[in-house]
């Protein structure tokens, strides 16, 4: 029997699904699954994701390196924000980062009674979907979206990570959210950035200059890594 895979467009949606026995898959694309996926690919011990930033500033008080991002902004005070590129910084190797988003850690915590919470972006696309291959477990993947609202980057990866795991021939996708989502991805992907162009979160980030954070998140297998639930923390998974 295969195992089946489908795709929530909103966190305001996922208590719709059963999914206690399930793995979650987590995606943000922009920015913060990716910044996640980043900052453990360049050697960052664990991260601690909260869901306000008024847990984020009590962990400050406590002398925690915290991240904090709101409406693709960095909260005034804290250390850290969203862009993936801050997290390359050989500083950081072997810290402990409180992390909380707009959207990403949102998403994490509306997760959290799930069998499992696994990270996805483009940047860690095969290395995640190589690790769900061998895992014989009902999949969701729940895209953070924008606010509670539908967003196309989300989807887009959603489609890719369900595209591939698909070719496996070991899943089951026949599911309209997963069909869906994997046919905006076969359209866009030969140029996922002009396909996102018009999008809406894309607009904003422009506005801020932010072309380059979203050309990188595009960009698949940039931070090949795994990174998983492991009680409060996310981890890197290792062999």
């Amino acid at each position: 029997m295969k195992n089946t895979i489908e795709v929530c467009f909103s966190p305001h949606s996922f208590p719709l699904y059963p999914h206690e026995e399930c793995i979650v898959v987590v995606i943000d694309v922009l920015r913060a699954t990716s910044s996640m996926c980043t900052a453990l690919h360049y050697g960052v011990e664990k991260i601690l994701p909260v869901a306000s930033v008024v847990e984020a500033r009590n962990f400050q008080s406590r002398g925690f390196l915290v991240a904090a991002e709101r409406s693709a902004h960095r909260v005034e005070g804290f250390d850290l924000g969203n862009s993936p590129f801050e997290y390359m910084q050989p500083n950081l190797k072997g810290k402990v980062i409180v992390f909380t988003t707009t959207n990403g850690t949102q998403a994490i915590r509306v997760a959290r009674d799930a069998y499992k919470i696994a990270i996805g972006s483009f940047l860690n696309l095969t290395a995640l979907c190589q690790w769900l291959a061998v895992q014989h477990k009902n999949i969701i993947l729940l895209c953070a979206g924008w606010k509670d609202f539908f967003n196309l980057e989300d989807t887009l990866c959603a489609g890719a990570i369900a595209s591939k795991l698909d070719s496996t021939g070991m899943f089951e996708t026949n599911y309209d959210s997963t069909m869906a989502s994997k046919s905006l991805y076969e359209i866009a992907q030969k140029d996922l950035y002009g396909f996102m162009e018009n999008s809406s979160h894309f607009k904003r980030l422009a506005k801020l200059n932010l072309q380059d954070d979203i050309k990188f998140c595009l960009k698949p297998d940039q931070a090949p890594v795994v990174p998983l639930m492991e009680g409060n923390y996310l981890v890197p998974f290792k062999k």
